[in-house]
C-alpha cells in the first residue's frame, strides 16, 4: 500500500544531492573566477594572466620584442600567449569540475 513512499524518500535524497552539488558548484565558479593562470610566449617576450573568467588581467611585452619593420612576429606572440592562456583556463576549470562531479557516476563529457 506504501511501497511508493521509498521512492519518495530516493527522490528527496537525490534532490539534496543536486542542490549540495549546485552550491558547490556555484562556489567553485567563484573561486575560479579569483585564479589566474600565467603564460609566456617568445621566450618571455609577451606574457600574460588571464584570470578564471579567461579576461586578461596583466599583458607585459618587452620593448626588445617591439620592432616596428616586423609587427606580423608580436602580433603572432601575443596570440600564441592568448590562446594558450586561455586552453590553460579551460584546462583548470574541467579539472576542477572534474573533482566536483567525481563521485556522481556520469557520463564522460557531460560536464
Amino acid at each position: 500500500m506504501f511501497g511508493g513512499m521509498g521512492n519518495m524518500g530516493n527522490m528527496a535524497g537525490m534532490m539534496k544531492k543536486v542542490q549540495k552539488m549546485q552550491n558547490d558548484m556555484k562556489k567553485m565558479q567563484d573561486e575560479l573566477k579569483r585564479k589566474t593562470v600565467d603564460v609566456t610566449s617568445g621566450g618571455g617576450a609577451v606574457k600574460i594572466t588571464m584570470n578564471g573568467e579567461k579576461q586578461v588581467v596583466n599583458l607585459v611585452i618587452d620593448p626588445a620584442a617591439v620592432d616596428p619593420e616586423d609587427v606580423e612576429m608580436l602580433q603572432d606572440l601575443i596570440s600564441a600567449a592568448f590562446n594558450e592562456a586561455t586552453k590553460k583556463v579551460d584546462d583548470m576549470m574541467a579539472s576542477e569540475m572534474g573533482k566536483l562531479t567525481s563521485g556522481l557516476g556520469l557520463p564522460p563529457g557531460l560536464f
